[in-house]
């Protein structure tokens, strides 16, 4: 449903919920898809909110599943908890196991482990299977009840087979895998291919064995890559033995793409980890606690430039000119630009490789050609700043002597290039050393871009006009 529509019904929803008319709520709610009431669900109070998911579960677990299934999870796991064990287990159990598996480990874990128990073996099985794998893994987000045929079955009986199988209780079925007595993923078959063959050909003989697979210890991120790189609709699953043991559908890699995309700039803004519901509705203090660390790394940088700026006010304290401005004076008046415009080329150095490492362009590991490439546009346009900045000085208020004009261009050239080099490597360090490299566009290489870029132009000042 377009956003015009659902704003359109948000007045109506809000007061039959004001006038307590649950009926006619329930009718309501009942003409919506599930993924349309949880847009609307944005828009209510805390108790309209509660209202809405009691008369969805009120109605059927399914529906209450449908509506848990569309949910961030933080939310999600703010409606069960209202629940009772039982009700919680009811709803977990109409979910497929790869959300169930989101859900369960958001939960408080005492009542994770009642729920579980309460569900019966059938359904508790997988999701426990799931959860065995780590977090962030295509083990964990896999769904284990995928549809496979062994290669000896032929055309005919594989189309039978089809027709005749539970696909309710299935992921979307987009290809037949086929496999052999063992177990072994060996080939893979569209379902247009399928419906092309002879009759008669068995599965081995028409099935493709160039296909493109995953361990369940890959990360998410890599799954993602694969799916965009080969068009896929849906990725097997293998174990450790090449034994298929599930699937990955391309409506869980979108909100692989969406949480990663998420944290990505929650980890460039130094917010702290997670999703945006978290970060809102995370308390106060834990919000401001997330947010220290940064901070405090972006305030020692700030000391640190202060020191470097003491440090050179002895050697540059004389004075220019007629008016006896202080030269030391003059000289910080253009720190923010020097700071401005190197910092400015360090993100946007370090926001270019990051979103490379992410897409899979640029793979783990220094990669040079990179980093001179970054290295030649910071040059081409420390250069062409540089010249700019040293006009605009001789035309300004003060009459600046030539020498200081070169040392202002000098500066900003050599900040912005030190600053496209760092933005450039660091996040490829970051990478190789195993940790997210977002953070590298975050306020600690900021900061350090801006030291560094103060340091170059106090210490190229010093050398051309401390003499």
């Amino acid at each position: 449903m377009a956003r015009q529509q659902i704003a359109v019904l948000v007045d109506p929803l809000r007061r039959l919920l004001r006038r307590g008319a649950t009926g006619n709520t329930a009718n309501m709610l009942r003409k919506l898809h599930a993924a349309d009431v949880a847009r609307l669900i944005d828009f209510l109070g805390d108790d309209q909110k509660d209202t809405v998911f009691t008369l969805m579960l009120d109605e059927a677990p399914e529906r209450a599943a449908d509506l848990i299934r569309e949910l961030d999870v933080p939310v999600a796991v703010m409606f069960l908890a209202g629940l009772s064990d039982d009700q919680v287990a009811s709803v977990i159990a109409e979910l497929d196991p790869d959300d169930a598996a989101e859900i369960i480990p958001a939960m408080p874990e005492e009542q994770a482990e009642r729920v579980l128990h309460l569900m019966k073996d059938s359904a508790s099985e997988p999701v426990e299977g799931l959860l065995s794998y780590e977090e962030e893994t295509a083990g964990r987000i896999m769904s284990p009840e995928v549809f496979a045929l062994e290669e000896h079955v032929s055309t005919a009986s594989a189309i039978a087979a089809l027709q005749t199988s539970r696909s309710e209780d299935l992921e979307m079925i987009f290809y037949l895998y086929i496999v052999d007595d063992r177990g072994h993923l060996v080939g893979v078959c569209s379902l247009r291919e399928l419906l092309l063959s002879d009759p008669a050909v068995k599965l081995g003989e028409t099935m493709n064995t160039r296909l493109t697979s995953v361990n369940t210890g890959t990360d998410q991120e890599e799954v993602a890559r694969l799916v965009a790189r080969y068009d896929l609709l849906a990725l097997p699953v293998v174990d450790d033995e090449n034994k298929l043991v599930g699937i990955i559908t391309v409506d869980d890699v979108i909100d692989i793409i969406r949480e990663e995309e998420t944290e990505d700039m929650l980890l460039m803004a130094g917010v702290g980890e997670g999703d945006e519901e978290e970060v809102l509705r995370a308390p106060i203090w834990r919000n401001a606690l997330q947010r220290f660390p940064w901070l405090l790394a972006a305030f020692v940088g700030g000391i640190i430039a202060w020191q470097i700026y003491e440090g050179f006010t002895v050697k540059l304290n004389t004075t220019s000119g007629e008016g006896g401005v202080s030269l030391i004076v003059v000289l910080a008046g253009f720190i923010p630009i020097i700071a401005g415009m190197g910092g400015n080329s360090g993100t946007q150095s370090a926001t270019i490789v990051v979103r490379g490492l992410a897409t899979g362009r640029i793979h783990g590991g220094l990669d040079f050609r990179v980093v001179a490439r970054e290295l030649g546009v910071a040059t081409i346009m420390g250069v062409t700043f540089g010249g700019l900045l040293a006009v605009v000085a001789r035309m300004g208020f003060y009459e600046i002597p030539p020498l200081m004009s070169a040392v202002l261009g000098l500066a900003i050239a050599a900040s912005m290039t030190m600053a496209a080099v760092v933005g450039a490597a660091v996040p490829m360090l970051i990478r190789w050393i195993g940790f997210d490299p977002a953070i590298a566009t975050g306020p600690v290489v900021t900061t350090a871009i801006d030291v560094v870029g103060i340091a170059t132009y106090f210490l190229i000042a010093t050398m051309l006009l401390a003499g």
